[in-house]
């Protein structure tokens, strides 16, 4: 039988991945109309008080905002692609856990380690993905040969330009959320076995 082309519909599929690609998006659309402003109040993490409410929103709401339409369709191109995947097997309450995690400790971090510069952009959630992607068949406490070989070029990618490249990118950051990945996938997958 045949589907009816008349009626097809777009299946919501992946909830948490669609609303936080919907969120940065007006995030970004907000940043424009602002001249930045909103971004640098709300969505990026910087040193500041700690008596500031707004200070423990930026920990998680770097994750939000964008330096650019370029910044933010490098890393939503990858969400879109790979946390659909994610969250179907792994739900979307663990998705969401990945994503506020991953925001939290490179939040923190940062904030730690780089008082004077800003922080903002999904490439920490990007490869916390990525790594969790490449793990997702974890089975009787064997590590698949993917798994390894990812965060080999990705991880060893980002010590190299961190060490080599002079950039504006957070290689930390994205070393950071890999680990963050890594960790819930094995926790998530051992949890399932």
């Amino acid at each position: 039988m045949k589907p009816d082309r008349r009626h097809i519909q777009i299946s919501f599929n992946s909830p948490v991945i669609l609303l936080f690609t919907v969120i940065s998006f007006l995030v970004l659309v907000l940043d424009r109309i602002t001249g930045s402003g909103t971004t640098y109040l709300f969505f990026s993490v910087y040193r500041s008080s700690l008596a500031n409410p707004l200070t423990y929103l930026r920990l998680f709401g770097h994750v939000l905002g964008h330096a650019g339409w370029e910044h933010y369709i490098g890393n939503f191109t990858l969400i879109l692609v790979v946390g659909p995947l994610l969250e179907e097997k792994y739900g979307s309450k663990n998705m969401l856990i990945v994503i506020l995690s991953t925001a939290f400790v490179t939040g923190l971090v940062h904030v730690l380690l780089f008082p004077q510069s800003l922080l903002l952009g999904a490439s920490g959630v990007v490869f916390a993905f990525i790594l969790l992607a490449s793990i997702t068949s974890v089975e009787n406490g064997k590590i698949p040969a993917t798994f390894l070989l990812v965060a080999v070029i990705y991880i060893g990618g980002q010590i190299y330009e961190g060490i080599f490249v002079a950039d504006n990118v957070s290689n930390l950051t994205h070393i950071l959320g890999g680990a963050v990945g890594s960790g819930i996938g094995f926790a998530l997958n051992k949890k399932r076995a």
